[in-house]
């Protein structure tokens, strides 16, 4: 893929689609979507009724995540387990791919933001559908009328803070990796005087298993959790 630089730190521009900029973010996340696509396609084509092989772990992963979400959402909310599951993966899957040379699509504000609005929307949605329109905007109103404007605050806050808790942890990882990698490539070629970065190969191994793999997934797991307990909080 022929990558064409900006300036500054952030996604590169991909590709042109006449005027119209596709930077690394949304072809990364074209990418995912279309592995995940595949991935979907090829394990539930052929199933078997005594689950083996990948089949096995598939249904061990779709049991956990509708486990989770009756666990966090209740039973009467089990529906939600597929959306759960897709967000998780996708998130993920996005913040994992660094590991394959990828800027995760999570490193840029535009998609966390994006996934909190959606969640936000929902949030609304299901809590109007589940109390009404009245009975929801009610609970703005409690434990007293007075906090009204800190109770709406506080609903507005929830997807800007959804969204950049997501967004700085991974963005910081990037930065970190990057440093490191240029430092690396620096030291190379003042302690070795070779042009072929050395030390990039296997020491910054240690730290893309703690920011891409560990922190990576942790965020995943914490991004769905409070989607989970954002949209079954207003439906209560």
């Amino acid at each position: 893929m022929n990558l064409v630089g900006i300036e500054g730190f952030g996604p590169r521009v991909a590709f042109y689609i006449g005027d119209i900029a596709v930077t690394e973010t949304v072809t990364v996340t074209w990418f995912i979507m279309l592995v995940l696509f595949i991935f979907s396609f090829l394990v539930t084509r052929n199933l078997k009724r005594e689950a083996t092989g990948v089949q096995l772990v598939v249904e061990t992963i779709v049991r956990t995540i509708n486990n989770l979400t009756k666990q966090n959402m209740g039973e009467k909310n089990a529906a939600f387990a597929p959306y759960v599951g897709t967000l998780m993966l996708l998130i993920g899957i996005s913040n994992i791919i660094g590991l394959f040379g990828l800027r995760p699509p999570t490193a840029d504000l535009n998609t966390t933001m994006c996934l909190s609005i959606l969640t936000f929307v929902l949030t609304q949605f299901f809590g109007v559908k589940s109390k009404g329109l009245g009975g929801y905007a009610k609970g703005f109103l409690e434990p007293i009328p007075f906090l009204l404007p800190l109770n709406i605050i506080g609903e507005l806050a929830n997807p800007v803070s959804l969204g950049f808790r997501l967004f700085g942890n991974i963005v910081a990882g990037v930065i970190i990796m990057t440093l490191l990698y240029s430092a690396l490539g620096s030291f190379t070629q003042l302690l070795l005087g070779l042009t072929v970065p050395l030390l990039q190969a296997g020491i910054p191994a240690v730290l893309h298993i703690y920011f891409d793999v560990f922190a990576g997934l942790l965020q995943s797991f914490i991004f769905t959790m409070l989607t989970m307990v954002f949209i079954s909080g207003a439906m209560e």
